[in-house]
């Protein structure tokens, strides 16, 4: 389930709600410089921004900053939109407000990306938007590059370049009990008994471990499996392997305290 927006200051109930008529009307007269014509059509039109905000949620500790974002992509819109393109104005505005809340998040990303790389990935973007529209489908990285004019291999560094760092600590899976987080899916080839042994003896500590148990912690810690790939061998779900694997190490702390 998506989760409900909250914005300060805005009260998402009494937003009003436009028909295409009114749409169409208000942005005749926007065009001929009519403010509140063009004020109405904003506050109008808020909700739009609101609906392409839940797609970031999670994604901004600030929701009011990219509500503000959004509504700037919003205004974009109004000052580019033209009624003989003979389409909606929301199927025009969604783009340009997605775009315009991505540029925010791209350039406030904690982990720094240097201006060349992040220029060529907008003008891989902008081609690769250009071409979607004249083929009628995704084009391939291969005509982004020759597109843009450059190897294909710098458009997809550019690509990973920007995309957004995910912690190890962020829950993929909850069934009211123990979170599952990324790193829980995430292999470990360093995770073997080698690494274990170097700083604590767990042979004897194994010993008090029930079957399941044991089962679970070589496979995790000595094997490097995944939760997911432990689940699947001895058939039981992932949180179920969560649970057991941190009973487990409960346990073998315990021994050693």
């Amino acid at each position: 389930m998506i989760r409900k927006v909250e914005i300060s200051n805005v009260n998402t109930k009494e937003l009003p709600i436009l028909s295409n008529e009114e749409k169409n009307e208000l942005f005749i007269k926007i065009k001929q410089g009519d403010i509140d014509a063009r004020e109405r059509f904003i506050n109008g039109n808020l909700r739009l921004v609101l609906s392409v905000l839940q797609r970031f949620s999670g994604r901004c500790d600030n929701m009011d900053d990219l509500f503000q974002v959004g509504c700037v992509g919003l205004i974009k819109s109004i000052d580019n939109f033209d009624l003989s393109l003979n389409v909606q104005f929301s199927t025009y505005a969604v783009p340009m407000i997605i775009g315009e809340i991505r540029r925010y998040l791209r350039d406030n990303n904690p982990i720094r990306v240097s201006r060349s790389i992040r220029d060529l990935a907008y003008k891989a973007l902008q081609a690769k938007e250009k071409l979607t529209k004249e083929f009628g489908k995704e084009p391939t990285v291969e005509q982004i590059a020759k597109e843009v004019g450059v190897d294909k291999e710098e458009i997809v560094f550019s690509f990973e370049a920007i995309q957004d760092p995910l912690s190890l600590q962020e829950p993929v899976y909850n069934d009211g009990g123990d979170s599952i987080y990324i790193m829980d899916q995430v292999s470990d080839s360093k995770a073997t008994d080698e690494h274990w042994t170097d700083s604590l003896t767990i042979e004897q500590a194994m010993k008090k471990l029930n079957e399941r148990e044991k089962m679970i912690i070589q496979k995790r810690f000595f094997d490097g499996r995944t939760q997911m790939e432990v689940a699947s061998e001895i058939g039981i779900s992932q949180a179920q392997v969560s649970r057991l694997e941190k009973d487990a190490i409960v346990r073998i702390k315990k021994l050693y305290k």
